[in-house]
């Protein structure tokens, strides 16, 4: 039954569902009641004590917005309110579960034509924020994904797109730039990671040291018509290019074209290009990975390569002594970077796979960071095409004969007897494996990976897992950041052999068989991927993350730098300025007080990027600052006996040097956008 009850006579009822709420949904929520109304009746219950009374079960938000409103004096304490009178208190829970689990939010295009809808109408951008509780900079965001080429709008709004990705796009007006970056996503075998989008839209230049242009070569990028703008007095790898998209357009169809001679050349069923230099796990989507061995080098070979290393590690030397002067360096690079590629030729051993293989799997041209067509190391099959094929490795079938099925429950055995048998038989098994504390390892680190690498159906009667935890942003990916590049590389390089075996069992074997180091790279591997992500900030700080970064000897600046897209554009002013004044005091930040946002940002990046005149300790600071959010904090002292002498006060050593060198491996999540 629907009624009108006063508001002083409305009161929050215990059992609403709702206990979180966000404070800019409910300002939204109030000024959108302050202008057209309630629109939606409250549910509701009657109250014992005080007669009269009612419990409102479902509406908790709109009930505050309409006490605010009432406090403010927008309205009358007693202003009647439509409300749903429920009969039972019994199902006032499921009621108000029902209202809010029901509830489906507005898709962003469909905002984005109501907002442009009522501009068209007459109505101005700071009115509607006004009425609706948004601010201005929220529906000026709408009001320009309206205005999003057609193609884009349309997969925005079949939710074909996020809207994080369209509002990279939006990043720049001209629609036909959009159009074409669109269609080079859509058409490329990379994920439409929003950074990479907003790079390709917003990139007025490259240098001619990018990869893309190391690989189309000035001479066919003039020729078609690109531009090319040098500074007189720099380096002509530090000229820049200015026709990014002529550029991306030669380089992918070049590296279209090298692809399909690759497929045909080696035989090979697919090889997808990619301007990349490695290749994320969305590219694979639709594709499973095949193992294959590589061609094992020759006594020869492997000398060869030893002896390079040494003359590597000599040259390295000479770059870490303070008397080798400028030109002993720029020689020792050169010799060094010729030898890598040395080393690259020799170990780039073709894959073992045979001709009926060869038709059924593919692999990726990607280009190195010198502009190098590389084929990668992996090899993969398309899922929809040998379905039957996979489903036949998975089922562990093969041409050999197989051990007699067990099944659950033998025949004549009580069901508990069986069940009791079983956990006697697991005690026996585990006491070995107890006692065999090697095996036991090799164990644990196998289980931990096999079921990621090989995807098998067959049991392996263990609840050990390493598996990857939710992170707090879904789909966030940061392709070209130092840490996932040596990520991918490290995973790239183990020793994935083993994976080949038909049986749990049969790669067991083949798992115990790889050297130690092998093995242990793997268990480095798994645990790494049960990280959570963790920030230095009120309710996402992780102690034991900070004792951990403490102790590797992290070096966050190292390996994240702060740019405007990863941090500046997505902070305010304030922070900006606040982080200038840490570095270089007021001194630096006092010219940047009245600048734009944009251009804060901008000149923040080159100035935290090392791009400044400054002193020397300023710069340092500079190149050493990273936000709170991604810093680890400081050990606490540890308590030592009396007595005890000065070496006992400090942090346990790494006598072998591992902290320093695992402090190379690690990635920490950027801050939030604040504003």
């Amino acid at each position: 039954m629907i009624k009108t009850i006063p508001l002083n006579k409305l009161a929050l009822s215990p059992r609403n569902v709702r206990r979180s709420s966000d404070e800019n949904s409910d300002r939204q929520l109030k000024a959108d009641i302050e202008a057209r109304g309630l629109l939606q009746n409250l549910v509701v219950t009657a109250c014992a004590k005080p007669r009269g009374s009612f419990a409102v079960e479902a509406g908790g938000r709109r009930l505050g917005a309409l006490q605010e409103l009432a406090a403010s004096g927008k309205l009358p304490a007693n202003h009647e309110i439509p409300c749903l009178v429920l009969d039972s208190s019994d199902i006032a829970g499921e009621a108000s579960l029902a209202e809010n689990f029901q509830r489906l939010s507005m898709n962003p295009a469909d905002e984005c034509v109501a907002f442009q809808r009522l501009v068209d109408e007459g109505a101005d951008i700071e009115g509607i924020a006004r009425r609706f509780g948004l601010t201005i900079r929220f529906v000026e965001g709408r009001l320009r994904l309206a205005s999003l080429a057609p193609e884009i709008f349309a997969a925005l709004g079949a939710g074909e797109i996020s809207l994080d990705v369209a509002k990279a796009y939006a990043a720049s007006g001209d629609r036909e730039r959009q159009s074409y970056v669109f269609e080079q996503m859509s058409r490329g075998y990379g994920a439409a990671y929003p950074d990479s989008i907003r790079r390709m839209m917003t990139q007025a230049s490259v240098s001619a040291s990018d990869r893309r242009a190391l690989f189309v070569g000035e001479e066919a990028y003039v020729a078609a018509g690109g531009r090319i703008e040098s500074d007189l007095f720099a380096d002509a790898a530090e000229s820049r290019w200015l026709d990014v998209a002529l550029l991306e357009r030669l380089a992918f169809e070049k590296i279209e074209a090298l692809a399909a001679a690759a497929a045909a050349e080696h035989g090979l069923a697919f090889v997808r290009p990619t301007l990349d230099s490695w290749i994320g796990y969305p590219a694979t989507d639709g594709l499973r990975r095949v193992p294959v061995e590589t061609a094992p080098l020759s006594d020869e070979e492997l000398a060869r390569i030893h002896a390079l290393e040494e003359q590597i590690g000599e040259l390295v030397g000479l770059l870490e002594d303070e008397e080798t002067d400028d030109s002993q360096r720029a020689d020792a690079e050169a010799k060094i970077r010729t030898l890598d590629q040395e080393i690259d030729k020799i170990s780039d051993t073709p894959p073992l796979i045979d001709d009926e293989l060869k038709a059924k799997v593919g692999t990726f041209l990607t280009l190195d960071h010198e502009g190098r067509p590389r084929l990668d190391s992996g090899f993969y099959t398309e899922i929809s095409a040998d379905e039957e094929v996979l489903e036949h490795a998975d089922s562990g079938e093969s041409d050999e004969p197989l051990a007699p099925a067990v099944t659950a429950k033998p025949a004549g055995l009580p069901r508990q007897l069986v069940d009791e048998l079983a956990i006697q038989r697991r005690d026996i098994l585990a006491v070995h494996v107890a006692a065999e504390p090697r095996f036991a390892l090799d164990l644990a680190i196998f289980l931990m990976n096999d079921r990621a690498e090989t995807h098998s159906s067959e049991k392996d009667g263990s609840t050990l897992s390493a598996n990857r935890p939710s992170d707090p942003v879904f789909g966030f990916k940061t392709p070209e950041a130092r840490a996932t590049l040596a990520g991918v590389g490290a995973a790239e390089a183990l020793d994935r052999s083993w994976t080949g075996g038909r049986t749990r069992g049969e790669r067991f074997d083949a798992f115990r068989a790889l050297d130690e180091s092998a093995r242990l790279a793997w268990l480095g591997h798994a645990v790494a991927r049960t990280l959570e992500a963790s920030a230095l900030l009120p309710g996402r700080a992780c102690g034991f993350h900070d004792h951990l970064g403490q102790r590797l000897g992290i070096d966050v600046a190292a390996w994240w730098r702060p740019t405007g897209a990863n941090y500046f554009d997505r902070v305010p002013k304030s922070v900006s300025l606040a982080a200038l004044t840490e570095v270089g005091g007021p001194a630096l930040a006092g010219p940047y007080s009245k600048a734009k946002k944009a251009e804060l940002a901008q000149a923040c990046e080159r100035i935290f990027g090392g791009d400044f005149i400054a002193d020397a300790e300023v710069k340092q600071a500079a190149l050493g600052w990273v936000p709170e959010a991604m810093r680890f904090a400081a050990l606490e002292p540890e308590p030592t006996p009396d007595g005890a002498g000065e070496a006992s006060k400090e942090p346990d050593a790494d006598p072998e040097g591992e902290g320093e060198a695992l402090s190379q491996t690690t990635e920490s999540r950027e801050l939030e956008e604040a504003a």
